[in-house]
């Protein structure tokens, strides 16, 4: 049974080398998900993660290592402490391997899925994931919306400030009805990568009781970013 779960964003820049002059403005971001990724590590000492990424779906398993590199930093991230052979890595496993070395856990497994993935899929998902990853810490990563003000990556949308401020609630409270409600097509209009994964966790925590604890919730660079810790109670 899976008893906890944490919500990250997945920037490169939670990385400090790759941060660089943005490190001082990032270091409140970086200190809540790597207390997160702490939280997880206190209950599990392997995980499983879901993110999103390109077009496929895919599984990066616990051998895995990969590097930065393609960020700018030559940094090298691994999976678990017996890696194999360096590949390329989706984002969100290699800010997975980076959130586990800073948490001292064992091993994650790295499931990644395209952004615009039904939310259909979410309820299987989260049973494959219980059935196949039972005792294992839930990683869950993904950002909010990319359109908060006009200097934000996707140019500004009036509603990204109440879409993320609605996340951030649902996030803070185990609103799993509000999160398995959010529309694709909104999310895909708003660039909110993280809304598949987020019906993942809610999926998974259906049908229990789980207490939530909101540790960041922001828009530093127009992007929003919510970090949260889920308990079953």
């Amino acid at each position: 049974m899976i008893t906890r779960a944490v919500v990250v964003p997945q920037p490169p820049l939670l990385v400090p080398g790759i941060a660089a002059g943005a490190r001082e403005s990032t270091a409140g971001l970086r200190a809540a998900c790597v207390a997160a990724a702490g939280r997880l590590a206190e209950v599990a000492s392997r995980w499983v993660a879901v993110g999103t990424g390109e077009d496929t779906v895919s599984v990066t398993p616990p051998g895995a290592c990969g590097s930065f590199r393609g960020y700018g930093v030559d940094l090298g991230v691994r999976l678990s402490e017996t890696p194999g052979a360096p590949a390329e890595l989706p984002l969100s496993a290699l800010i997975t391997g980076w959130l586990r070395e800073q948490a001292g856990a064992a091993e994650a497994t790295v499931h990644t899925f395209p952004a615009d993935t039904p939310a259909d899929r979410a309820a299987k998902t989260a049973a494959l994931l219980a059935e196949r990853h039972p005792g294992h810490g839930l990683l869950v990563l993904g950002d909010g919306a990319n359109r908060h003000g006009p200097r934000s990556p996707g140019g500004e949308h009036d509603r990204a400030p109440d879409f993320d401020a609605a996340v951030a609630e649902a996030l803070g409270s185990a609103d799993t009805a509000a999160l398995l409600t959010l529309d694709a097509d909104s999310c895909t209009e708003l660039g909110a990568s993280g809304r598949f994964p987020w019906q993942v966790l809610a999926s998974l925590a259906e049908g229990a009781t789980w207490t939530a604890e909101l540790l960041y919730s922001a828009a530093p660079f127009g992007v929003g970013y919510h970090v949260a810790v889920w308990t079953r109670a």
